[in-house]
This record gives structure tokens, C-alpha cells and sequence, in this order.
């Protein structure tokens, strides 16, 4: 089989390919991700942020360098999608890249730089007509070091109140504008796991932006309990000059992706507007019991765009009390562990009534599913584990 060939960088600025080179590197860092410069001035689908975009972008140029099903990663011409996916998909080092492919760190460097080259060749075609508009570079460095500095305090909050307090922030505006403030409550507290003083910004952020947008007559504002989480919806007649795009705005997409929410927008058939703030106190709880404490760290990279709150435990009696602590919605569970392994852990978990019905993933070097699925595994994932593999097995679990 011939080599593959790859794009070439040619005509490619050296600036860009340093920015690809940044994306790469932070390909999980989502606050990252939406400060970069390649996220900004580009329209987007009110479903996704600007982070999720530019990481899926990518995503996808990595595979663009695939040679397909049935070729070994090993292959010399397999070999720049293999050491782009180790390292910066997995986050294996240089050296350990080097060391799975069988190749000199002299030239898994070489052609790591290659691999970085061709994927910002993929991307300078997609990239090259928004740059012309991208911010200013004091603006982004404002809105960074403002954002930077808010650190989260998650803590239990009725949400009603937090609006209650929204509402009274943004009432004289609406006055000015004869917007009228209209409520529905629900008789149940809406309490989620969310840093207050964030969650009442982004809020009070939108419902300013709404009645600004607005025409005169009512503006009202309801919560909804959907299988997606607790939705806020903001609804209302849009003025002939409105703008489309709420979801675009810089900041509240930042603060939006620090709380781990999100923001959809439609006009409905009698032309109202209906902005839906999608609020989760966090994610699924992913429980991975490994003796190699690294593996949380890249799971961790690997669940950020879906909120999770992912818990490590190093030994398989710590995981065993861990689980029956917080009952975790999924088990990700290594077999090679010193005292007691994981095909003894997944024995005892179906021995606790409230660990019994948790969905367990084996990760394991030995590849024996069956035995696996004879103990009472869900699912199967050899190792080396992959982003799309945990993806696609919590997936299949609903999980995620």
C-alpha cells in the first residue's frame, strides 16, 4: 500500500499553525478553548459553543489523516494520525508516543511537528476568510483576565430566589422600556448544585439582553423540569431590530461553559422569542477505581465537554467504599490492581444492594470480555482506553 499523503503547510502562516498548535494542546480545556482566537467572529449553531466547534473541528482533521480501517497504527503510513491521536487525544508524552509507536524521540518530535502542520493546512482553508474579523487582542485579554478571576464556589441554591433577585437587578430597565415582569413559580424549590454569584451574572446578563431586544408588553419567565435538566425560559415579542444571536456573546458563553450550562434560542410560530438557559448543577458522577492516578486525569479530559464529575479511586477497597459513599451513575474498573482486583471488586459492588444496579466498564490489558460480562460487567474497553471508546460505552449506557 502506498504512503498516505498528507496536506501540505505550504502557504500556511507560521502564526497560524503556532494557534493549531495551542488548540491541540488544550483540546480539553474548554475555557481555553473559548478565549481562543480561532473561536471568535464565526457564526454558530445555537446547540454549540464556540469551544465545542473549534475542538470538534479539530477532531474531525485529526481523522482526516486516518489510512482507514485495517491499517496497524504502527505503519509508517499510519503514523502521523497515531502520534497526533496518543498525544493530544489521549495525552499520552512524547516519550510514551514514541515508545508505543517504536520510533526515536528524535523523530516522533519531527514528525509530531509534521502532523502539526498538516492538520493547520486542513484548518487554513476553514479558518483562513474569518481571521479578517477576529476581536481585538486587548478586548479578548479584558474579557479573560475578567473572567479568569471568577472562581467557582459551587454550593446548593433555590434558583427561584436567585431569579427573584435577577428580576429586581433588571426592573428599572424594563420600567424604562414598558417591559412588564411576568413570573410563573413553581411550587417546588428549583435547588441545583451551581456558584451563586455566577449563576445571578449569567442570568441577569440575559434577561437584560431580552428586554433590551424586546418590544413593549410582557416578558415571562418560567421554569421547566425536562429530561435534559432544569430549563429557565425567557419569552418575548423581539422588536424588528433585534438581534438573532444571544448564544454568540462572548461572556455569557464563557460564564455559561464555567457553570457547565447551556443556551438555546428559537422564534416560535407567533413570532415570540424563546431563549432556554439549560442549568445542571454538574453532570453524571464517573467513578474510575485504577492504580494509575493519571487515568482519572485523562478521563477527566476526555468527559469535559459533558460536565462530569469524575472521582478516582486507587485501590479496589477504596473504589468499594466510594461507590457505596456516592453511588456514581457509572464504574470505570481496571482488573490489575494489588490486594484485591477488579474482577474481585466487580464480584463484591453486585454483592451491596445500593452498588448492585451501577453500570460497571472494564478497562483492562487482558482482553476477555466474556469473563467480564460473566461477572456482571456492562460493558468492555480494552486498554489503551480511547476518548471515543469511554464516549460511546457511557453513551450506550445513557449515561451521557
Amino acid at each position: 500500500m502506498s504512503e498516505a499523503r498528507e496536506p501540505h503547510s505550504a502557504g500556511v502562516p507560521d502564526r497560524f499553525i503556532e494557534q493549531v498548535k495551542q488548540i491541540l494542546e488544550h483540546l480539553y480545556d474548554f475555557p481555553y478553548l473559548q478565549r481562543h482566537p480561532l473561536a471568535q467572529g464565526t457564526n454558530l449553531g445555537i446547540n454549540e459553543s464556540p469551544a465545542q466547534r473549534l475542538r470538534r473541528e479539530t477532531l474531525t482533521a485529526i481523522e482526516t489523516l486516518s489510512p482507514g480501517p485495517g491499517v496497524t497504527f504502527r505503519a509508517p503510513h499510519a503514523r502521523l494520525h497515531s502520534l497526533l491521536h496518543f498525544r493530544y487525544v489521549e495525552g499520552l508524552t512524547v516519550q510514551e508516543a514514541a515508545h508505543e509507536l517504536g520510533i526515536s524521540l528524535r523523530q516522533a518530535y519531527r514528525d509530531l511537528r509534521h502532523g502539526e502542520e498538516s492538520i493547520a493546512a486542513i484548518l487554513w482553508d476553514r479558518y483562513a476568510g474569518d481571521l479578517s474579523q477576529e476581536p481585538r487582542a486587548d478586548q479578548l485579554s479584558s474579557i479573560e483576565a475578567e473572567v479568569e478571576r471568577l472562581d467557582l464556589h459551587p454550593d446548593i441554591i433555590d434558583m427561584q430566589a436567585v431569579l427573584l433577585r435577577t428580576q429586581n437587578a433588571v426592573r428599572q430597565l424594563a420600567l424604562q422600556r414598558n417591559i412588564e415582569l411576568e413570573s410563573t413559580t413553581m411550587a417546588e424549590n428549583i435547588v441545583i448544585q451551581t456558584d451563586e454569584v455566577i449563576a445571578q451574572q449569567v442570568l441577569t446578563s440575559i434577561l437584560s439582553h431580552a428586554i433590551q431586544q424586546a418590544t413593549p408588553g410582557r416578558l415571562t419567565t418560567s421554569f421547566e423540569n425536562t429530561q435534559t435538566g432544569m430549563h429557565l425560559c425567557l419569552c418575548y415579542t423581539p422588536t424588528a431590530e433585534a438581534g438573532q444571536d444571544m448564544v454568540s456573546n462572548l461572556v455569557v458563553s464563557q460564564l455559561l461553559d464555567r457553570l457547565g450550562w447551556s443556551l438555546k434560542q428559537e422564534d416560535d410560530a407567533a413570532n415570540r422569542r424563546v431563549i432556554s438557559v439549560v442549568m445542571v448543577g454538574h453532570g453524571p458522577t464517573i467513578l474510575v477505581i485504577d492504580d494509575n492516578e493519571g487515568l482519572v486525569d485523562l478521563v477527566g479530559r476526555y468527559l469535559s465537554s459533558h460536565a462530569c464529575r469524575v472521582i478516582s479511586a486507587t485501590s479496589g477497597e477504596e473504589g468499594l467504599r466510594v461507590a457505596q459513599d456516592i453511588i456514581p451513575d457509572a464504574i470505570l474498573l481496571d482488573v490489575m490492581m494489588p490486594q484485591k482486583d477488579g474482577w474481585e471488586v466487580l464480584q463484591t459492588l453486585h454483592t451491596y444492594p445500593q452498588t448492585t444496579s451501577i453500570p460497571v466498564i472494564i478497562c483492562s490489558v487482558f482482553n476477555d470480555p466474556e469473563l467480564a460480562y460473566s461477572l456482571g460487567a456492562s460493558l468492555f474497553l480494552p486498554k489503551p482506553i480511547q476518548r471515543d471508546g469511554i464516549l460511546n460505552a457511557l453513551h450506550d449506557l445513557g449515561v451521557v
